[in-house]
């Protein structure tokens, strides 16, 4: 009996000890995940609220959006900049967006660059800052007498075709894609973006009795195709393709992501599509987005799964598991969509824990790098409560966005002479920038990690992260410290990809 008992004992105390060596090894959350959120301008659907505002009431308030982000544990902004052949930044060949001033052409006032000011301030922020580009919608109705004598629909009106009350690109049109490819390219060129970011308008949507008037181009350009519907999918694939070649030949540093239709092809289609039922992009929208992947065409792949979890029809869950299979080594970054909370639509995100349990479900998979949400209204708003986990659970702590090693695998080298100082109420770090690394790459940023008591020095566990700054600053003042207490700093090196560097020597200090 006593023998028996030891043999319980002891098996308690290794269930104990193996919990709590899983707890060490486990953090919290991810160190390195994507956690963006689109903000929408088109339509004026997330900013600015109105085409009336003056230049210093949009920036008040594109400075809240992104400080509720930044609250959130967000680290990555999608900002729309060109919603129809049109621009939200002054170094553009299209003229100014009715959505920024309420006339197309007309520049805001006080006179302002909302792109550059919007970049400078997600920086700031330690966000990243992609620009969203809608590729080949020209309008969003057929009002065509309000728009500039300036826009490429005037301009090359035999670009366009009509389809759903919008002028749209033709995308079998070689200079359209030529066109396409330059707009790109004069803010990759003009601007410190993170990453180009183009979402599902490509072919359009499908309507019933309409049809798309591209025969003539057809005829003119689809010589090898004997097929319209392969040659409108090549069409696409030919653009993904020169904007990725394009983008990265003019800088190597910026990302480039596509967010296609959350269905590549359903299983009664194609026997390689997901077991769903529902809209998809290869056959609807001519979008090969499993071709984009598997070519190595674009740095991240983030498809739109506005579903709940084990849904009949398009199951969130069986989507993950499908773009799992067909990452091809590039990043995948799941769409998620607080606004369906607010449609209050589907059965599934009437439950608090709908999204809570995606964001779970997805951090199970180690092919998924992250999240993009749709959109920052629905989330500033905290329906039922979800952006409160985000803040307090599942964001509690910073992470830095996953590193893409095809792009750049040379890390910097570690700050040197690290320095602390206690004054009353902060400890003021200063160190000196590291040596060159091996591609001579300037420093971008630096991460400053803080340690307590015993708490060993490490840096894979993000809750020791105090602060992300994307500038070369060799300080940085610590304004959370509690009086008394002593505290252990190290600090590491970013480049701009957000390589990491080994840590600084430590150093030891005591709050005043």
């Amino acid at each position: 009996m006593i023998k028996k008992y030891s043999i319980f004992i002891l098996a308690i105390l290794l269930c104990i000890v193996g919990s709590t060596r899983s707890q060490q090894k486990q953090p919290d959350a991810p160190k390195r995940e994507f956690r963006a959120v689109w903000v929408a301008t088109v339509e004026n659907i997330d900013w600015p609220r109105t085409q009336t505002e003056g230049s210093d009431q949009q920036q008040k308030e594109l400075v809240s959006i992104l400080d509720a982000h930044q609250a959130a544990g967000i680290n990555a902004i999608m900002l729309q900049i060109r919603p129809a052949a049109d621009a939200f930044y002054a170094k553009s060949r299209e003229p100014w967006s009715k959505y920024l001033t309420g006339k197309q052409g007309k520049a805001p006032d006080p006179l302002y660059d909302p792109l550059e000011f919007a970049i400078k301030e997600a920086h700031q922020r330690g966000m990243e800052l992609h620009a969203w580009f809608n590729p080949y919608r020209a309008t969003k109705d057929l009002n065509f007498s309000a728009l500039s004598p300036h826009h490429i629909t005037n301009i090359r009106p035999e670009w366009f075709f009509i389809y759903g009350d919008q002028k749209l690109f033709n995308p079998g049109i070689p200079e359209v894609r030529e066109y396409i490819v330059q707009v790109v390219l004069d803010v990759v060129d003009h601007y410190d973006v993170d990453g180009i970011h183009m979402d599902d308008y490509f072919y359009p949507y499908h309507i019933a009795g309409q049809q798309i008037n591209d025969a003539q181009t057809f005829k003119k350009y689809g010589s090898g195709f004997s097929d319209i519907n392969d040659w409108r999918r090549n069409n696409v694939n030919l653009l993904v393709k020169m904007l990725n070649d394009s983008i990265h030949q003019h800088n190597p540093r910026i990302k480039f992501g596509m967010s296609p239709s959350g269905i590549w092809a359903n299983k009664y289609q194609n026997p390689e599509g997901s077991d769903t039922r529902g809209g998809d992009s290869y056959y609807e929208l001519y979008a090969d987005s499993k071709k984009w992947v598997q070519e190595g065409w674009v740095d991240y792949i983030n498809p739109q799964l506005y579903r709940p979890l084990n849904d009949r029809i398009v199951s969130f869950n069986v989507m993950v598991d499908w773009w799992s299979l067909h990452t091809y080594g590039r990043h995948l970054y799941i769409g998620q969509a607080p606004y369906r909370i607010l449609e209050n639509k589907l059965p599934g995100f009437r439950m608090p824990s709908q999204l809570p349990d995606q964001i779970k479900y997805l951090r199970k998979d180690p092919r998924v790098q992250g999240s993009v949400y749709f959109s920052s209204n629905s989330l500033v708003s905290n329906p039922r409560g979800f952006t409160d986990s985000l803040k307090n659970n599942y964001y509690r702590y910073p992470a830095l966005p996953p590193v893409m090693l095809w792009l750049d695998s040379i890390a910097p080298n570690a700050p040197r002479e690290l320095v602390a100082k206690a004054d009353p109420g902060l400890i003021n770090l200063t160190w000196q920038e590291p040596l060159p690394p091996k591609d001579n790459e300037p420093v971008y940023g630096y991460v400053i990690y803080r340690f307590e008591g015993n708490e060993p020095i490490g840096t894979d566990n993000p809750k020791f992260i105090v602060h992300i700054q994307y500038n070369p600053t060799c300080a940085y003042d610590d304004k959370t410290v509690q009086r008394g207490k002593t505290y252990r700093y190290v600090v590491t090196s970013l480049d701009r990809l957000k390589n990491e560097s080994e840590h600084s020597s430590p150093i030891l200090v005591k709050a005043r």
